[in-house]
């Protein structure tokens, strides 16, 4: 099972670099990985992946346990064309209990058990055959005398002859299959009757006028070694599997099914086994409530978080491996000790480049590129206080991989990604939007970088509406938008509480929508421990 890589919701520059950088350094060293990401890509971060040509992350919705994560038995289904012999056969083989039946695109048609055989050959149809030719030369290890087509399908009643041709009348019609020894007269009377299929059995040797008779009146003959009494036995057998197999009712899944959605349907019914299905209808195999004991858990590694609240919705049923962040440690807790790096510096990517050093791996001009996106952009080009000298150093290093022109490649990417056209209220907020527990409190602090302060203000009004509106919708006690500015250094703010002078007095402010705080550009090193020390200091 491969490793998903991935950072926090709504993902920025670096969380998305330092989750493709790592991903590419543990292939690298034959760990299988796949970086991924929780939520769109900002155009910051597309305007990166498309310089430097890397495919953007998979796309997911969270890591619960599904279908596909546990160890589900993997079975060969047979064809409806299938015999119920062979049906048989195959679940000696793969010690079933439960056979499945598909199409010749591999779908699910129906399901068959031991059980739906014992009671075929106790209370079944004796006589009725209902099967292809081949069904029957296999299940009764015969070769072909006559046949007047390889595809025959043989649909009659069964016939054992035994007994004096001249008691026959009535019986040798065009819908018997007869089953006869060296009776010459029989095997005659039955070929001048074009019955159905005559099986010849001890292995007698015809002569050669009755195998010329039988062509001529195009009546399938077949021999086989056995007696007649042990071939009226098999060749009830012999049928179509779909003659006794189930089709209605089925309870099935499919491989991308939730366990938690899928754990009652098994408890609660007698049934054994539940066939899993690919999401366009072919069968994979079977699950039952062994599966459920210990159950798959997808491996993940989180970068740029540590949260729960910022990270895949599931993440608790996952298989935390590694976590590489440089923010502070949340309430994210794992079942057993864990890699766990947590370094005070401006960027994931520095982390990621220390193991790139760490594990001799040099990174390709491509990878050196992302790292150093992630860098500039988290630091604010080395503005924000949050960059520190390593920080630096790092990206001096792989900038003599990369080759860029730091200055002009920022203002490009700055500008890629500070565009606010074309965005609604909702979108502008839900960029970059994270949950944050201060003291008793939940609050949503969403950030946007933008120049064009002058249209944030002119929408100042929505902008507050929209996030009274999210704040009551998720239940936090405040919901704060910092619209930071790289060119002033500093942030407007804009928010919807009923906590008296948060913002104004947190940062010192004038009390209103849009108020400037200078030098306020790092939701992680200033705005949330500002926001913080005030709880404290007055509830």
């Amino acid at each position: 099972m491969k490793t998903l890589i991935f950072g926090h919701k709504n993902p920025d520059t670096d969380s998305i670099c330092a989750a493709i950088a790592y991903t590419h350094l543990k292939n690298e060293i034959g760990q299988p990985s796949i970086a991924a990401r929780l939520g769109e890509l900002q155009q910051e971060t597309r305007y990166v992946l498309e310089t430097f040509r890397v495919e953007e992350p998979m796309p997911i919705g969270n890591v619960k346990i599904q279908v596909r994560d546990l160890a589900y038995q993997r079975v060969e289904p047979i064809s409806r064309e299938d015999s119920i012999l062979r049906a048989y056969r195959e679940m000696e083989r793969q010690e079933l209990k439960t056979m499945a039946i598909v199409d010749k695109q591999h779908k699910l048609v129906g399901l068959v058990t031991m059980k739906d055989i014992a009671i075929d050959l106790m209370h079944g149809d004796f006589y009725g055959i209902n099967t292809s030719l081949q069904n029957i030369l296999e299940g009764l290890g015969a070769t072909v005398i006559t046949v007047p087509s390889d595809e025959m399908k043989i649909c009659g009643r069964v016939a054992v002859v035994a007994y004096f041709v001249g008691s026959l009348d009535g019986v040798l019609t065009k819908d018997r299959i007869v089953i006869v020894g060296d009776r010459y007269d029989v095997i005659e009377a039955a070929i001048r009757n074009r019955v159905k299929l005559i099986i010849i059995s001890g292995g007698f040797e015809l002569p050669k006028r009755l195998v010329e008779l039988a062509k001529d009146n195009e009546v399938a003959m077949i021999s086989t070694g056995k007696d007649s009494y042990i071939v009226s036995r098999i060749i009830q057998q012999c049928n179509y599997i779909t003659t006794v197999m189930e089709d209605e009712k089925l309870i099935t899944f499919e491989e991308t099914d939730y366990l938690e959605e899928v754990r009652d349907d098994i408890i609660r019914t007698n049934y054994r086994n539940f066939p899993v299905l690919a999401s366009t209808g072919e069968f994979l195999g079977f699950v039952g409530r062994k599966h459920l004991l210990n159950p798959g858990r997808k491996r993940v590694i989180l970068v740029d978080h540590n949260e729960f609240t910022q990270s895949a919705d599931g993440i608790e049923e996952a298989e935390i491996l590694e976590i590489l962040d440089h923010h502070k440690i949340g309430g994210l807790n794992t079942k057993l000790p864990i890699r766990f790096i947590n370094v005070p510096v401006g960027s994931s990517c520095t982390i990621i480049y220390e193991q790139y050093v760490m594990n001799r791996i040099v990174p390709s001009k491509a990878i050196a590129g992302l790292m150093i996106s992630g860098i500039l952009s988290d630091t604010l080009h080395f503005k924000s206080p949050t960059c520190t000298p390593r920080d630096r150093e790092v990206v001096a290093e792989l900038n003599k991989i990369a080759g860029l022109d730091l200055d002009d490649y920022f203002m490009k990417m700055f500008k890629a990604g500070t565009s606010i056209e074309g965005y609604s209220e909702e979108e502008l907020i839900g960029r970059d939007c994270k949950e944050f527990k201060l003291k008793d409190h939940t609050i949503g602090i969403a950030q946007i970088f933008t120049s064009d302060i002058e249209e944030i203000k002119r929408r100042g009004e929505r902008l507050t509406a929209v996030l009274q509106k999210e704040r009551l919708a998720r239940g936090y006690k405040a919901m704060i938008l910092a619209v930071t500015d790289i060119v002033n250094e500093g942030s407007y703010f804009f928010y919807a509480t009923d906590i008296h002078g948060l913002i104004a007095d947190s940062f010192q402010i004038a009390d209103g929508q849009g108020s400037f705080a200078a030098f306020v550009v790092s939701r992680k090193k200033q705005i949330v421990p500002q926001l913080m020390s005030y709880l404290e200091n007055n509830f």
